[in-house]
């Protein structure tokens, strides 16, 4: 499902970067593309911009509020209290996504790249709450978290030379892993949310996200240019205004919302550093940055620019700067939203500056509460609905990506067998790493991580050690091999 809406001069090959030395600026407004111009670097319209941005928000907003709450609630915070913590993750997640999508010096992969609170982190940070007691546990939390942030920061330009560590058949398994370790996510959306919320499980609820995947079907399929770039926020609207009737949604979170609130810089405290705390999240954070990097290799095959290793370097950079300096406003750790990579591929839009749009919307709704609470009233099936069709386009792209990149062989056979069941065993089985050292268990817990490094180590088997005997298989299949260019 490649995106293709806007076609580049050069008749699909990569052009130069347009943040490299020879780059080449985007267009104004209105105009048509210069010569040369990708679609990545395009500057749509202000009303498409905005409208298209806004879509991104409305598919990553549950994915950053659910940390902070489950956070918030391990610590025991006070309803006032939790709704800042929301409040400057919105804010957080979208200064990080303007820092990846225009970036500033070699920090930023300049790609529609969207950043937000990091899942991998949750349990991590449940457990210093739990060690260290609600007075002291998030300035804990926030002193390993920046201690954490300027580590992949450093080592940013080292850990990206992973990249020819991913080839295609790499890269194809682990893409397809994102949409597969997504699925169900979307699933439980759909059933409402988690089993404590009213209705969970209920037929109002898996009818309603039911509606709202139709909805976007067929807009997908009946409208034409820029309302079918829509269909996914035309389809979130249907859902939300269906959901009124059936109560699964209400106006108040609306009422109680605070109009503006600026970001009050260690709210809770000045940072404290613990060594244990510092360790765990260090961990976290090199998990991270092995999805970061996954999802920036996704998304250059989406958008047809490839994430090489300096779009790598300046995206985990991007990552590392955005989490150090998260929790001086009470924020987490900033990493990769791989729902908005199934997004670009839906809706096709490939510029950087419509994800650039919603991290705008983002920094307002942190700074305007109730405008954030409009957007919570999008309810979780409606979210599951259509994340069904997101998180499978995702995994469509990883499939085709396999298709070229040579199954013949046997070997890449194997490691894509291999590789996809050991990402599915905690998406099958979440309990199965339980009982494992608290280190594996972080590594584990993540099918995209697992199934990451499971890839990694058998193409290092297959085509890189003593492969001398099989180079020409190896290029034909698209495997790195010792004396290649990384594809």
């Amino acid at each position: 499902m490649a995106p293709s809406n806007t076609s580049s001069t050069d008749g699909g090959s990569t052009p130069e970067r347009a943040h490299g030395p020879d780059g080449v600026s985007a267009h104004l407004p209105g105009e048509p593309p210069r010569p040369g111009t990708h679609p990545v670097d395009e500057l749509l319209p202000p009303v498409k911009l905005f409208s298209t941005g806004l879509q991104h928000v409305a598919a990553m907003y549950a994915g950053v509020v659910a940390p902070p709450l489950i956070v918030g609630a391990g610590v025991g915070l006070s309803a006032a209290e939790l709704a800042l913590l929301i409040s400057a993750s919105l804010f957080t997640a979208g200064l990080a996504t303007l820092l990846q999508t225009l970036g500033i010096w070699k920090i930023g992969a300049r790609l529609p790249f969207v950043n937000g609170v990091s899942f991998a982190g949750v349990a991590p940070m449940i457990a210093i709450a739990k060690e260290h007691g609600p007075k002291d546990a998030l300035p804990v939390i926030f002193g390993s978290v920046i201690v954490a942030g300027l580590l992949c920061f450093l080592a940013a330009p080292y850990f990206c030379k992973l990249i020819r560590f991913f080839p295609p058949v790499v890269q194809g398994t682990v893409i397809t892993l994102i949409g597969v370790s997504l699925l169900p996510v979307a699933v439980n959306w759909a059933r409402g949310g988690s089993p404590g919320a009213p209705g969970y499980g209920s037929m109002r609820a898996i009818g309603l996200a039911a509606i709202t995947l139709v909805a976007v079907v067929l807009c997908n399929r009946l409208l034409h240019g820029f309302w079918q770039q829509l269909s996914l926020l035309i389809g979130l609207a249907l859902g939300t205004l269906i959901a009124f009737p059936l109560g699964l949604a209400d106006f108040g979170a609306v009422k109680d919302a605070n109009v503006f609130s600026l970001p009050s810089p260690f709210h809770f405290g000045a940072p404290m550093f613990d060594a244990a705390a510092i360790v765990s999240m260090c961990i976290v954070m090199m998990v991270s940055m092995t999805e970061s990097t996954a999802d920036m290799l996704a998304l250059g095959k989406i958008v047809d620019r490839e994430a090489d290793e300096p779009t790598l370097a300046a995206g985990l950079r991007a990552d590392g700067l955005a989490t150090a300096l998260s929790p001086v406003f009470n924020g987490f750790a900033a990493s990769a939203f791989a729902q908005n990579i199934g997004l670009v591929a839906l809706t096709r839009i490939r510029s950087r500056y419509v994800v650039a749009a919603g991290g705008a919307i983002l920094v307002l709704l942190g700074l305007f509460p109730v405008l954030g609470s409009l957007v919570s009233l999008v309810p979780q099936p409606v979210l599951g609905g259509a994340g069904i069709v997101l998180f499978g386009t995702v995994a469509a792209s990883g499939i085709r990506t396999l298709a070229e990149a040579g199954m013949e062989s046997g070997s890449n056979t194997i490691l894509v067998s291999v590789s996809l069941g050991v990402g599915i065993i905690p998406i099958a089985v979440p309990t199965f790493y339980d009982s494992f050292p608290e280190a594996v268990r972080t590594l584990m817990h993540s099918g995209i991580s697992a199934g990451s490094v499971m890839a990694v180590l058998l193409n290092l088997l297959f085509h890189h050690v003593g492969t001398a005997h099989h180079t020409t298989s190896g290029q034909a299949s698209g495997a790195t091999v010792p004396t290649a260019t990384p594809s």
